[in-house]
């Protein structure tokens, strides 16, 4: 699974990769994603909902190579979420400072 640095149009994706890159940015499964952003334009009433897809396919750049954050950059945990242990060994080693995350998530884009 690929995972990146901020929105953008992936190029695996099926219709314009809005969704997909969605998936992607957000580290969610693409088919559920896609079915999601389905049903949110189903039930707008179709209109309204596909208006805001392709207004984002048209505003969102292009998925490059300097969006993909490589296995070495990535941040993930391969862990169950509700394991008590493992939360507390993730928050002693990353730390828990929410500003410095900020921070960094700035200076980085």
């Amino acid at each position: 699974m690929v995972r990146t640095r901020r929105w953008t149009r992936s190029p695996r994706g099926e219709i314009f990769g809005v969704a997909t890159g969605l998936a992607e940015w957000r580290d969610l499964p693409p088919g559920m994603t896609r079915i999601m952003v389905f049903l949110i334009i189903l039930f707008t009433g179709i209109f309204p909902g596909a208006a805001i897809y392709l207004a984002l396919a048209a505003i969102l750049p292009k998925q490059s190579d300097e969006d993909i954050i490589s296995g070495s950059d990535s941040t993930q945990r391969t862990r169950r979420p509700s394991d008590p242990v493992m939360d507390a060994k993730f928050h002693e080693k990353e730390g828990t400072d929410k500003e410095k995350d900020w921070d960094e998530r700035f200076k980085s884009e």
